[in-house]
């Protein structure tokens, strides 16, 4: 009998464990169901946030590396406008002070250089930028017109330069050109929509006031004493000069803007290149026509550094005025031209230095106010970008949380 009752009740409880091993699965399985259906939702949360926290990050990153490009393409740019600028003047002025004479010589230097550009065609091929180019390209015929407009004009106004640094010093003729700030400032506000404020207009005032300064001080002073009116045609050239070179900058920017409309390095090329090339025809047929071809043999006999360092001399000088003007179109092709005239602006007080140093040139107190004035003038315009970068700063944040509220 104990061993029936024995059995009933190992029956008994072995039912009730059967039965509470069941109600435990049941509710486990219930539970890795929810859990189950939970995670998943969760999961794909934290993919999407994961997803877009590495949009941005790339976004950002992209960002960031087109500015860091841009900055070390602006930095470039620089060098190559204050040192091929400073080098080709001393250069200029070196020639004619050890024999050399010829205007259309000195000319034809200042734009023949462009063959040693053209290799870099073949690195910089249009066909690889097309994603940024205008799908509105002016005709074949516009751009001729467009590069023999400027060529004419770049063979002009180098000129000018030519006869400005023959009779006058390298630190007054450097000083003179300063006042070219002054002419692009007003060529950008009437071309390029330029807007003025309190600084650019001071710097427009106190850089004209320094060439003007010049102008006063009108003592010849180099070591070849030359006349009043000599003195006076280098002056008046250099100052049409300025002023011409001041219009070339501002319609420069308006034909990229305007009518080419391409973003590619093909494009500066192209815009210095062509130009170079008509305005070298154009000093060709100036030296034919004036009849300084005849003498130039005579000339380079009669240098006094020998005829290697004449031929180096005219070489150098073309290849230095070729980076000189790629720094310059490249700055106005990524910024505008009143900021690549600023750059070039800012070589011009060292090269009354360098000339103390290099040719002797007597610096007086005219001078000495007149470089204070002109690096016033600079700062002025500088401190002015300063401004208007950081106001452009401070506006991208306002931006974006608007876009983000929307």
């Amino acid at each position: 009998m104990l061993n029936l009752s024995l059995l009933s009740l190992l029956k008994k409880n072995r039912a009730l464990l059967l039965y509470y091993h069941s109600c435990v699965i049941l509710f486990m399985e219930n539970s890795t169901q929810q859990v189950e259906l939970q995670i998943p939702e969760s999961s794909r949360q934290i993919s999407e946030d994961n997803d877009t926290n590495t949009n941005q990050q790339q976004q950002i990153s992209r960002k960031s590396n087109k500015h860091y490009g841009w900055w070390f393409r602006i930095f470039l740019y620089i060098i190559f406008l204050l040192v091929g600028q400073c080098a080709a003047t001393l250069l200029g002025r070196f020639y004619y002070d050890e024999g050399g004479n010829s205007k259309w010589m000195a000319t034809f230097v200042q734009s023949s250089g462009f063959p040693v550009l053209l290799p870099l065609f073949f690195l910089f091929k249009s066909s690889k930028n097309t994603a940024f180019s205008s799908p509105e390209k002016p005709s074949g015929f516009s751009l001729f017109l467009i590069y023999l407009f400027f060529g004419l004009m770049l063979a002009g106004d180098n000129l000018m330069y030519s006869y400005g640094l023959l009779y006058l010093p390298v630190s007054t003729y450097s000083l003179i050109c300063a006042s070219q700030l002054a002419f692009n400032c007003l060529f950008s506000l009437l071309l390029n929509a330029q807007k003025f404020t309190a600084l650019i207009l001071n710097s427009v005032v106190i850089v004209t006031i320094s060439a003007a300064l010049l102008a006063v001080h009108s003592e010849p002073d180099t070591s070849t004493k030359l006349s009043a009116g000599k003195y006076a045609i280098g002056f008046v050239c250099t100052v049409a000069a300025s002023a011409t070179y001041a219009l070339y900058l501002s319609l420069l920017e308006l034909t990229f803007k305007r009518v080419i409309k391409s973003e590619t390095f093909n494009t500066i090329l192209k815009m210095q290149v062509y130009p170079s090339f008509i305005a070298s025809c154009a000093c060709v047929v100036g030296l034919y026509a004036s009849g300084e071809i005849r003498h130039l043999t005579a000339e380079m006999n009669g240098f006094n550094k020998g005829e290697i360092s004449y031929l180096m001399t005219l070489i150098w000088t073309a290849v230095l005025w070729q980076i000189c003007c790629i720094g310059l179109l490249g700055l106005i092709f990524e910024v505008s031209s009143l900021f690549s005239n600023v750059i070039s602006t800012l070589g011009l007080p060292a090269l009354p230095v360098l000339a103390v140093i290099f040719f002797n040139d007597k610096m007086d107190g005219e001078k000495i106010i007149a470089l204070l004035l002109a690096v016033w003038g600079f700062l002025s315009y500088v401190y002015q970008n300063y401004l208007d970068d950081s106001k452009a700063k401070s506006s991208k944040p306002e931006e974006n949380e608007a876009t983000i509220t929307h």
